[in-house]
């Protein structure tokens, strides 16, 4: 049998969705030696991915997201693979697929938290996008022969909104679990030194800046908290610079967040960086914190565990079924609580040596290897049957 995996999503290019993507390949590849495999990518990521075993193979699918040329050709493209079962590792199905297909639905935010915020694009094109994005999610729920979830909280928001979903429905866990790298921060980074202007233990949020992350709530309730607290911690946000993030550092400004007397600055946009440059900012932070109000999954928190720092989460969707008792969780809607959850990890140390004892063990019920075997035992019971000579 063939089985098609759409990776043009695969690696750094694709963010949260590349990894996962990429942790599939890389982990299902050693275990099924059988079933031929065609890896689709574009031109972007197409020398990231080399394939270790014959019966894996590269194609090249050069057709954007979420564009008209995936709905197009890339059907055509399958047909010519010929794929006997294609997985879709995001909701952006080709409708015309000519193949029985698995598709994964990370989650279900643009339902969930309807925003125009979301876009740079405007309000009018927003609702173009939202009613697309309406008919996508649905067909692909629909083609479907088997929906993999992330988390039994995506699982029932699908069958929420989606009721005649149930049955198609398997929740398969990612994991956390992480590379560290045993690079030092100078030889990881030239002469981008991640230390710089950190001179203060600091908290740290990684991630992107879209309206559904909360980042905006997370810096009004900092500046409450060094009203109280005193400036005795800085704030670190990792992620890619672009039109959300710039909104949020605009935000920053306007609340005094920038800079202060003594010159150093209380918030601190670290923008992109590498692997090793990541590790080694996690892993020199006081306390991660994930103020979000939807999630799929949430998975920096639970590599932020990996790391062995304290978590400070929100307490929303997802997130107390991901990360049990491994974090100290907040209602990210309530100002107050927020800040004095703030306060009391930044003084607890008996809390914190809890929380990171606690988050390791929070780890352990992870693994790529158990994530990739299920999804392995997902195609084989949907691979169509081979006719009878």
């Amino acid at each position: 049998m063939t089985i098609g995996i759409d990776a043009r999503f695969y690696g750094t290019l694709g963010k949260g969705l590349g990894r996962y993507t990429q942790r599939l390949i890389e982990y299902i590849e050693p275990l099924d030696r059988e079933n031929q495999y065609v890896i689709f990518l574009r031109r972007e990521n197409w020398e990231e991915y080399t394939p270790r075993f014959s019966n894996f193979r590269k194609v090249l699918a050069p057709y954007s997201w979420y564009g008209f040329s995936e709905q197009i050709f890339f059907p055509f493209l399958i047909w010519k693979e010929g794929i006997d079962l294609m997985h879709f590792p995001h909701f952006n199905v080709p409708i015309l697929c000519p193949a029985p297909l698995v598709v994964t639905i990370h989650d279900l935010i643009l339902l969930d938290f309807p925003t125009p915020r979301a876009t740079a694009l405007g309000p009018v094109i927003y609702k173009i996008k939202e009613a697309v994005y309406h008919i996508v999610i649905r067909m692909a729920i629909w083609r479907a022969k088997r929906v993999i979830t992330i988390s039994e909280y995506t699982k029932k928001r699908l069958m929420a909104y989606f009721r005649r979903s149930e049955n198609k429905i398997a929740v398969i866990y990612q994991s956390g679990r992480v590379n560290i790298c045993q690079e030092g921060p100078g030889r990881a980074s030239g002469k981008n030194d991640s230390s710089r202007d950190i001179i203060r233990p600091y908290f740290l949020y990684v991630g992107n800046a879209y309206p559904h992350k909360n980042l905006e709530g997370l810096l009004r309730a900092y500046k409450v908290f060094v009203h109280k607290n005193g400036f005795t911690h800085q704030l670190v946000l990792v992620g890619k610079m672009d039109y959300f993030y710039e909104g949020v550092k605009k935000l920053a400004g306007e609340l005094g967040l920038l800079e202060s007397p003594d010159g150093v600055s209380p918030v601190i946009f670290r923008g992109q960086v590498s692997d090793c440059e990541l590790c080694f900012i996690y892993r020199s932070a006081f306390c991660y914190v994930f103020p979000s109000f939807v999630e799929g999954f949430g998975l920096p928190p639970l590599e932020a565990m990996n790391y062995g720092i304290p978590v400070l989460s929100s307490n929303r969707s997802c997130l107390p079924e991901i990360l049990g008792d491994g974090a100290l969780f907040f209602d990210p809607g309530n100002e107050a609580e927020f800040v004095e959850s703030l306060i009391r990890i930044s003084q607890d140390d008996l809390l914190r040596t809890d929380l990171v004892e606690k988050g390791y063990r929070t780890t352990q019920k992870y693994s790529w290897e158990k994530f990739a075997r299920e999804t392995l035992g997902v195609y084989q019971k949907e691979i169509p049957p081979q006719p009878s000579l």
